[in-house]
């Protein structure tokens, strides 16, 4: 049996994480903690329960954490509508399930936004299964995502898909391996860094070339050239 896909949705599938770097920064700066966006956003693909002690360090975490998280998921609602499928995602989807592949699209955003994302996708129907904040306790780089996923593919071999150094990391951590793309601002070698074994630039270009990846045969591919 071919491996199953670990799809992650956000900055992978759909073009949200300068908008999540937006939200974060209003829910931030509201709460009197004014950081710049750059920093921001080298924080997100990380679960929002580790997010603001990152950022801030534990005292802020102790004293605003909660009340950021809560205000962040309103900024973000006001800017979810301006949200767009990658191209090629849903392709890539209709790819992968050809092949004979479980496909579980991997998130730990709440419901109502994971339900957004499957809409746009138009893949309620195609997928196998997919994940939400109800399905794990810690959030990335922790693997418990990558773990729910799996077992929602049924087990055994699995390749994860992902955008940021967060998913490489939890990926890592739960023992598979990650094929990334540049989507989501990160660069190959910070993705690489964090355990990448390739990378390319779009969606588009990894379903074009999915064979040549874990997804297609299993093997690893840290020996291959460079791909961005």
């Amino acid at each position: 049996m071919p491996p199953a896909a670990i799809l992650d949705i956000d900055g992978t599938l759909v073009d949200t994480n300068y908008q999540h770097a937006l939200a974060w920064f209003r829910a931030l700066r509201e709460h009197g903690e004014l950081l710049p966006i750059w920093r921001i956003h080298r924080h997100i693909g990380m679960g929002g329960d580790h997010l603001v002690e990152a950022l801030c360090g534990s005292e802020v975490e102790a004293e605003k954490g909660e009340d950021i998280r809560a205000v962040e998921k309103e900024r973000y609602g006001e800017l979810i509508g301006e949200v767009e499928p990658f191209e090629g995602a849903r392709e890539l989807i209709e790819e992968l399930k050809e092949r004979g592949q479980a496909v579980v699209l991997a998130s730990s955003a709440k419901s109502d936004e994971v339900d957004h994302y499957l809409d746009l996708l138009d893949a309620r129907e195609l997928v196998d299964a997919w994940t939400d904040s109800s399905d794990v306790e810690a959030t990335k780089p922790e693997p418990d995502l990558v773990h729910a996923a799996i077992d929602k593919a049924g087990g055994g071999e699995a390749v994860m898909v992902g955008d940021s150094t967060w998913d490489c990391e939890a990926a890592g951590r739960a023992g598979i391996e990650t094929v990334a793309v540049l989507t989501g601002g990160f660069s190959e070698a910070e993705l690489r860094e964090a355990g990448a074994v390739i990378v390319f630039q779009s969606i588009d270009e990894l379903r074009e070339r999915v064979g040549e990846t874990p997804l297609g045969d299993g093997q690893a591919t840290r020996d291959l050239p460079r791909q961005a």
